[in-house]
C-alpha cells in the first residue's frame, strides 16, 4: 500500500489534526510539497545568479587591465553591441551590484520561505521519509509493543 502513494497519512481514533483546519491529508501533503518546491526553485535561482556575479567579476578584472578606449563587444539581448572598454566597465559594475542586491532579496526569502515551512510542519505534524530513523527506531518499538503500528497520533508522512 506505501509503495502505491508518496505519502501516508498516520491518524488516531481521536481528533485528527489536518481535520481541524479543513483540510485533507492529500491537501496538506500537496501544500507543502508545493511549499518546498518553491523553496528549491529560490535556491536554484539564487545559484545561477551567483554564477552571473562571477563571470561579470572575471569579466570586470580583466577589463580593469585593459585601455579604456580599445573596442569591445558585449551580447546585448541577442544582439552583440561594439562599444568601448570605459562605456561597458561601469555598465557591467552597475549590474553586477544589481544582482547581488537581487541574490540579498531571494536569500531573505528563502529564510521566510524555510520558517513558513517549519511553521507547516509543526501545525500538521509533518515529517519527513527517513528523518529521525534513529529516534523513532525506539518509539516505534514501544507502540509496536502496546499495539499502535503509527509513529505518533496525528501527522502526515512525506517522502
Amino acid at each position: 500500500m506505501a509503495a502505491n502513494s508518496s505519502s501516508t497519512v498516520s491518524k488516531s481514533s481521536g481528533s485528527g489534526g489536518a481535520k481541524q483546519s479543513g483540510l485533507t491529508a492529500e491537501q496538506v501533503v500537496a501544500t507543502f510539497q508545493r511549499m518546498r518546491q518553491e523553496q528549491r526553485s529560490m535556491a536554484s535561482k539564487a545559484a545561477e545568479l551567483e554564477m552571473e556575479i562571477n563571470e561579470h567579476s572575471l569579466v570586470i578584472e580583466t577589463l580593469k587591465d585593459v585601455d579604456p578606449s580599445r573596442k569591445c563587444f558585449r551580447l546585448v539581448g541577442g544582439v552583440l553591441v561594439e562599444r568601448t572598454v570605459k562605456e561597458i566597465l561601469p555598465a557591467l559594475e552597475n549590474n553586477k551590484e544589481q544582482i547581488s542586491k537581487i541574490i540579498e532579496t531571494i536569500n531573505t526569502q528563502m529564510q521566510t520561505k524555510g520558517r513558513d515551512l517549519t511553521e507547516y510542519r509543526e501545525k500538521y505534524n509533518i515529517r519527513l521519509v527517513g528523518e529521525g530513523e534513529a529516534e523513532s527506531q525506539g518509539q516505534s518499538a514501544a507502540q509496536n509493543s502496546d499495539g499502535g503500528g503509527s509513529k505518533s497520533g496525528t501527522g502526515v508522512l512525506v517522502s
